[in-house]
């Protein structure tokens, strides 16, 4: 009997762990993925559902979606044939996402906005990656505890003048997450999947697992949400993690 796509049955186990496999192929880019702050929400999965493109379905861990920002800093950006230049390749970016998969059951990640305050990297990702970036002003300070403090005010098409803030610190350090638990379904993604103008396409990333620590977090706000047109919950996040990065390697798009 033929399935219809709101009956699609979401990646099981092993489709979750076969995304963390290299790809085949050379990669396009090297990047570097700095102290990153993982803040989810639980959300109405209907809510989600109605901002996906044709293609894609929300993903759910026990019956429920979440929408994740995440603050981080880019360092030592690159194509694959050039060096790292200073001033061009570290910058900060924040991002607002939610967790996804396909007809094929590949399990990956949506972007609602990519905030970043390097022009040039706005423009590349958007031109190269159709991804839906959007130039901000940005800064960050480190107190001598280590207590990130983070600031984003978007200046892009979508801006209002809304400051996103946070401030956060590296808690104690956690195992590395069993693949049927939450937090290996909340940052565990290596597939990424971006509104081309003719079709839909994955792009895929590589990287070793995060390594994972609690999160001192002192401030925090959802006003990415309500910048990408979702309604704020009016409460603390539902979950809190942090890394202190990875390296990746970025691999080409391809049509879904």
């Amino acid at each position: 009997m033929m399935m219809t796509d709101a009956a699609l049955p979401g990646p099981d186990v092993s489709q979750r762990l076969a995304a963390r496999a290299r790809p085949s192929g050379n990669p396009v880019m090297y990047q570097q993925w700095r102290d990153l702050l993982f803040l989810h929400w639980e959300y109405p999965a209907a809510a989600i559902q109605a901002m996906l493109p044709e293609g894609l379905f929300v993903d759910t861990f026990d019956g429920k979606a979440y929408l994740g920002v995440v603050p981080f800093f880019m360092r030592g950006i690159r194509p694959r044939f050039l060096p790292a230049v200073p001033g061009i390749s570290d910058f900060m970016e924040l991002n607002l996402r939610t967790y996804v998969f396909d007809r094929a059951g590949v399990p990956g990640v949506w972007f609602f906005s990519l905030d970043a305050d390097q022009w040039l990297a706005v423009k590349i990702a958007r031109r190269f990656f159709h991804l839906p970036y959007e130039h901000a002003k940005m800064d960050s300070s480190r107190t001598a505890e280590g207590t990130i403090r983070y600031a984003s005010l978007r200046t892009g098409e979508r801006a209002n003048g809304t400051r996103c803030e946070f401030a956060y610190a590296p808690g104690a350090e956690l195992p590395q997450p069993e693949p049927d638990s939450l937090e290996f379904f909340l940052v565990e993604r290596y597939r990424l999947y971006s509104p081309a103008p003719d079709d839909l396409r994955r792009g895929a990333v590589f990287h070793e697992p995060y390594p994972l620590c609690r999160a001192e977090l002192t401030a925090w706000d959802e006003n990415l949400l309500a910048l990408d047109g979702f309604t704020p919950t009016g409460r603390p996040p539902d979950h809190v993690l942090m890394s202190r990065g990875v390296d990746v390697r970025i691999f080409p798009l391809e049509p879904v």
